[in-house]
């Protein structure tokens, strides 16, 4: 069904630097039907007082704060609370295309799948770009081939 939710998850911890240019990639995707979960991990900085900022301006974004347990555990912490059908993660230092989730969320109808994946673009500071990836989709299937 073309609206199912999806929950972003995004582990904040001292990325006051980054999150701005993190959240505006999310917020702004193609695909709307979202529900952004920021887990702010303990920051020392202004990074959990902007995730709450965010959640005020956005009702998709739900700004949870939590002690310092590392990245794996935030990201455990914001699936517990996910309401999507399916959930994605996303760096808070990171930004993604303005239609990645719908991207993904795509191949997932097409191949009928549970999950879908995608390459990574890494651009330096140089300005140097360095994609890795194609731009064709594939579905692997350890059984009998793909749907």
């Amino acid at each position: 069904m073309k609206n199912d939710l999806i929950s972003v998850v995004i582990p904040v911890y001292n990325v006051v630097d980054y999150l701005d240019k993190c959240l505006s990639s999310v917020i702004n995707q193609t695909y709307e039907n979202l529900e952004i979960i920021l887990v702010d991990d303990g920051s020392t900085d202004s990074s959990g007082k902007i995730c709450d900022t965010y959640s005020k301006a956005d009702s998709r974004i739900v700004s949870l704060h939590k002690s310092n347990g590392g990245l794996s555990d935030a990201r455990n912490y914001g699936i517990e609370r996910a309401h999507g059908k399916y959930i994605t993660f996303i760096d808070s230092d990171d930004y993604i295309d303005l239609d990645c989730v719908e991207y993904l969320y795509n191949l997932i109808q097409k191949y009928q799948t549970l999950m879908s994946v995608c390459q990574h673009r890494v651009i330096f500071s140089n300005g140097k770009i360095e994609d890795y990836g194609s731009l064709s989709d594939e579905c692997l299937n350890a059984h009998d081939g793909c749907h």
